[in-house]
Formats: C-alpha cells, sequence, structure tokens
C-alpha cells in the first residue's frame, strides 16, 4: 500500500510538472480539440471523410486563448475567402493550367488584402481544393461547415482545456536572466580585483555578448505570457500584469547593453594594462565590491518585477532599495579612490572614467522612483493607444459606463444608510 501511495505521489507530481511546460498543454488541447471536432463532423459534414475540421481544429488551438481566437477567425476568413473565389471561378472557367495559375496569384493577392496574417497560403489552398472537385456547390460549403465546426470546437476546448496563464515561466525566466547577469558581474569584478589573469577580459566580454540570447529566449517567454493575458476572464489587471513584466525586462535588456559597455571597457584596460594589473589593489576591491553590490540589486529587481507571482513586493522593494543604497555608498568610495589613483596616475584615465558613468547608469535603471516613473508613463501611452484604437469604445466608458457605475454605487450606499438597523446594534 505503501508502494502504491508513493507511485501515485511520483505519478501525480509528474503531471503537475508536465502542466507547466507548453508543448505537453498544447499537445494535450490539441489532440481533444481534433477528435471531438471530428466526431461533431462526421454526424453534420456530407462529407464521408470530413478531416477539414479537425485540421483546422489542430491549427485554431494554441497555447492561449488569445492566439485561439485570432488564429479562429484568421482561419475562418481564409476558408470562406478561398471557397467564395473558387465558386467565382467555377462559374467563368473550369480547371486549366492558366486557370489554376490564375486562382492562386488571385487567391493570395485577395489573403493580404483580408488580413489573415499566416493564413494567406490557406486561402489559395481552399480554392484550388474547391475548384479540383466536381460538385463545387456542396463541396465548397461543406468544407466552410468543416472550417466553422473545427473553429468552434477549438473555442469550445477552451472552456473544459482552460489554456494556462503563463506569468510565472515568464517571471522564473527574467529571475534567471538575472542571476546569470549577477553571476557574470561576480567574474568582472574578480578579474579587476586582480584575482585572475587579466588574459581572461575578453572571454568575459563574449559571455556579456552572449546574454543577447539570453534576453531574445526570455522575451519569447513574455510574449507567450502577454498572450495568456489577454481576453483571459480568469486574470484580473492583465494590462498591469503585462506593463510590469515587459518595462521590466526592458530595464535589464539595458543593463546588459551597460554591463557588455563595461566589460569591453575592461578588456581594453587589460590590453593597454598587460602585464600590470586592471587597478591597485584597495581600487581593484572596490570594483569587485561594487559589482558583487549591484548584481544583488539586479536579483532583487528581477524580484520585484515578479511580485506578482511571488507577493512579495514590499520586502523587495525593501530590499532593493537597501541594496541600492550600499551600493551608491560604494560607489562613491570607488570614484574617490579613481581620482587619487588619476591623480598619481594618469595613464587610460578615460577608460576608468567610463566605467564609472556606465555603473551610474545601471544604478539609475534599477532605481525605484526611476521605474514607478516608468511604470506611469507605460500605463499612459496605453491608454492613449486604446482611446486611439477605439474612439467609440472609450467614448462609452467614459460616458456612459463609468457614470452608470458611480451611480450605482451611490445608490447601494444610500440604501445601506436608509436600512433599518437590527435591534440591539448602536450606530
Amino acid at each position: 500500500m505503501r508502494d502504491v501511495r508513493e507511485t501515485w505521489a511520483r505519478v501525480s507530481a509528474r503531471i503537475v510538472k508536465l502542466r507547466q511546460v507548453p508543448e505537453a498543454v498544447q499537445a494535450v488541447r490539441s489532440t481533444a480539440a481534433a477528435t471531438i471536432a471530428y466526431v461533431v463532423a462526421v454526424r453534420l459534414s456530407p462529407e464521408p471523410a470530413p478531416l477539414t475540421a479537425p485540421l483546422t481544429a489542430l491549427l485554431v488551438v494554441q497555447v492561449t486563448l488569445y492566439a485561439t481566437i485570432t488564429n479562429s477567425v484568421r482561419r475562418v476568413n481564409s476558408v470562406v475567402t478561398g471557397v467564395v473565389i473558387a465558386i467565382g471561378f467555377s462559374v467563368l472557367v473550369g480547371l486549366t493550367w492558366w486557370s489554376l495559375a490564375l486562382i492562386i496569384i488571385a487567391s493570395l493577392t485577395i489573403g493580404h488584402f483580408v488580413r489573415v496574417s499566416e493564413y494567406v497560403p490557406e486561402v489559395a489552398i481552399s480554392a484550388m481544393l474547391v475548384l479540383g472537385v466536381t460538385q463545387v456547390g456542396s463541396t465548397a460549403w461543406a468544407r466552410v461547415l468543416e472550417t466553422l465546426i473545427g473553429a468552434v470546437v477549438g473555442l469550445l476546448t477552451n472552456l473544459f482545456f482552460a489554456p494556462p496563464v503563463w506569468v510565472g515561466p515568464a517571471g522564473q525566466s527574467i529571475e534567471d536572466l538575472a542571476r546569470r547577469m549577477r553571476q557574470l558581474m561576480l567574474r568582472v569584478g574578480e578579474q579587476a580585483a586582480g584575482r585572475v589573469p587579466a588574459a581572461l577580459a575578453t572571454v568575459r566580454l563574449y559571455e556579456a555578448r552572449r546574454l543577447d540570447h539570453d534576453i531574445v529566449q526570455v522575451d519569447a517567454a513574455l510574449r507567450q505570457a502577454e498572450d495568456s493575458l489577454k481576453l483571459n476572464p480568469r486574470v484580473r489587471e492583465g494590462l498591469l500584469h503585462r506593463i510590469v513584466l515587459r518595462t521590466g525586462l526592458d530595464t535589464l535588456e539595458i543593463c546588459t547593453v551597460v554591463l557588455r559597455v563595461i566589460a569591453r571597457t575592461l578588456a581594453d584596460l587589460a590590453k593597454e594594462r598587460d602585464p600590470e594589473p586592471l587597478f591597485e589593489a584597495e581600487t581593484g576591491a572596490a570594483v569587485e565590491r561594487l559589482l558583487s553590490e549591484i548584481g544583488d540589486a539586479v536579483v532583487s529587481f528581477a524580484v520585484l518585477v515578479t511580485t506578482d507571482v511571488s507577493r512579495s513586493a514590499e520586502s523587495a522593494e525593501t530590499r532593493l532599495a537597501e541594496e541600492l543604497v550600499t551600493a551608491g555608498a560604494t560607489r562613491d568610495k570607488l570614484a574617490q579612490l579613481l581620482l587619487e589613483g588619476v591623480q598619481r596616475d594618469t595613464r587610460q584615465w578615460q577608460f576608468q572614467g567610463a566605467m564609472l558613468t556606465e555603473v551610474n547608469r545601471i544604478l539609475d535603471e534599477l532605481d525605484t522612483e526611476h521605474r514607478t516613473r516608468r511604470l506611469l508613463e507605460e500605463l499612459d501611452r496605453c491608454a492613449a493607444e486604446q482611446r486611439e484604437r477605439n474612439p467609440l469604445l472609450t467614448r462609452f466608458q467614459d460616458n456612459v459606463l463609468r457614470p452608470g457605475l458611480s451611480r450605482l454605487r451611490r445608490a447601494r450606499r444610500d440604501r445601506g444608510r436608509n436600512r433599518p438597523r437590527p435591534p440591539g446594534r448602536s450606530g
């Protein structure tokens, strides 16, 4: 009995782990949608093998609800457009080599005008398949019916197999990026302190450049998380979630660029100073300590960005503020040491000044007040874009919906005041 419970516990843990893998979730949902669509199409479509329905469901069901809805609309639009083109060509001409060429070029051209995005080839495919049969009318509308079945089943699949919200994996990828940045800062600091050969400066520069690839991967995870928040009824304040994560990644991307510049500055300084150390002993120790403190602040910033997952916003912000104060004090001490060193030896002073400037830029990007201003600016920008895209909806919200909600709240408060209190209760 104990072995059975342990086995079941391992299986359950593995299932939970698989639910966090986008590929596994997508495979289960797509398979279920395609199977259900085929079963429904067999009963409703006049075709003996209505494979268009499961094919549509397979293409429509995406990892997120937003992508599923947009793909459903585009897929149905592309098929209907192709069928209409085929019916028009079947009335005028039959199937010949030149009519096939005409219908392909016409379908691809019209597909761009009807805005079906990646489903432009589907317009031509639908038109060719319908034009190639003898009974154009029945085949055409059967294909439309099967496409509608597949699209509807794909949408309804979200009710039974709800697409997950991918904020957690996106937040984890942001934190992992911050920790990799911290590790690189520690290695660069060891090099500046003279505890590793200066010849490794170029290696550190290549490592800093490879962070660009990490940014691309994190950006892909974040885009998936942003899509999972759109049109998702289980998510409140989805816009705020997206802005917090996106601005956080933008800040880390800026920090990676600045870190790459620091690595390039130290690599150039190593070439100029070889075989001498990069800095004097006390100055090198200060550089190492400063980069370590900035690395800690970068990780704390990443945790602050993902606080909607960890629910530790206040403690993360306090920790980040304390680490920035500590790093600022070390920066001031380093600036004094660099100034004294330049007064004794003016060689390569521009490299040392450039490194100090880049450090200031990172500290400024991580500053909590700077982040607050950035969030407010981004919220204002998104609100302005929404007003431009949907002026009627914005006018309805401003003139009808919000005043109506305000009147409803006031009426509820008035009823609460006028309602007689139960006996024995004081006001």
